[in-house]
């Protein structure tokens, strides 16, 4: 199914999930949920953030980086640790990923350094409903009155900010701020704004409502497909099996998905998972197609396939 962004609204048949509780209320019971400081789950500019106790990595994450060009009009807005992608036209852009609450400053400040503006983003979308992901989608979809797609399940989590029971990493994740509204799309579908055209691949695993988007960004007359895919490390609660239940089966469905895309330049949430920063300089020192490899999506797969094995071996010596 294909949506077509038109303000307010898409202009295909969707569906809208609202909040069902008052927000104060809500954001008080999310932090009390996790024993959260309310300020932590409240907080929307990015001025209050988590602690080095709750979030040992997070200072290393939210560190500053300059806004890079991928390639034609997509930029990497986010952190030196955290994605945050942005894909730009005359008719208006699409952001990927909010990085934690306090990055949202950081990405609003590349928007603008990159000589774009935020009222000019359309669409938010999401790889997963993580903390250190989602975090900032709240303020970030504020400063640009953009609406913000998801989906089924990672929906339902930016409206609750809260990890879902079956997420395996529901009993360690962080609250964050909630997101207003939150328009649900399904496996395979293409979202527009304007010219831009961004597909939808539900890949789940690494949290149940994980996310890949693919799209196509040109040069002149030479155009690449991009691939921004979801975290595929399988980091869980110390609780829990993904021998149990659904979980490796969700985790295949989602490698295999990616490893089928067409792919010419690879981009994940955590830029180290596809060696975004070491491809950077190396296009800086002369080699203009660095970010370009169109066996990254199928090696993508293969080290995440590799990561689940070695966590399922760990599972059965506990046994």
């Amino acid at each position: 199914m294909n949506y077509i962004y038109s303000p307010p609204s898409f202009t295909r048949m969707h569906r809208t999930i609202r909040h069902t509780l008052v927000g104060a209320l809500q954001l008080m019971l999310v932090a009390a949920s996790l024993q959260l400081p309310v300020n932590v789950a409240a907080q929307s500019g990015g001025a209050v953030g988590y602690t080095p106790e709750q979030c040992p990595s997070c200072a290393s994450w939210n560190a500053p980086h300059a806004p890079v060009r991928l390639f034609g009009n997509s930029y990497w807005v986010g952190t030196d640790g955290l994605g945050a992608i942005l894909i730009t036209s005359d008719a208006g852009h699409i952001l990927i990923d909010g990085a934690l609450p306090e990055s949202a400053p950081h990405i609003e400040a590349n928007v603008h350094a990159l000589g774009f503006r935020m009222t000019d983003i359309r669409l938010i979308l999401n790889s997963h409903a993580h903390y250190d992901h989602s975090g900032g989608i709240a303020a970030l979809q504020r400063a640009s009155g953009a609406n913000v797609a998801a989906t089924a399940a990672s929906a339902a989590v930016l409206l609750t900010g809260r990890a879902a029971a079956d997420d395996p990493q529901h009993d360690i994740a962080l609250a964050f701020p909630t997101v207003g509204e939150v328009r649900v799309v399904a496996d395979g579908d293409t979202l527009h704004v304007g010219p831009l055209a961004i597909v939808t691949h539900l890949t789940p695993g690494h949290s149940p409502g994980g996310t890949t988007w693919s799209w196509r960004s040109c040069e002149a007359d030479r155009c690449l497909d991009m691939v921004y895919a979801e975290s595929q490390s399988p980091v869980a609660a110390p609780n829990f099996r993904f021998s149990d239940g659904s979980a490796v089966d969700n985790f295949e469905r989602g490698l295999k998905a990616i490893e089928g895309l067409a792919c010419d330049v690879l981009v994940t949430p955590h830029p180290a998972a596809s060696k975004l920063w070491e491809r950077v300089a190396e296009r800086a020192a002369g080699n203009s197609d660095a970010l370009m490899d169109r066996e990254a999506c199928r090696r993508y797969a293969a080290q995440g396939r590799d990561q689940l094995s070695k966590r399922l071996a760990r599972e059965r010596g506990q046994e």
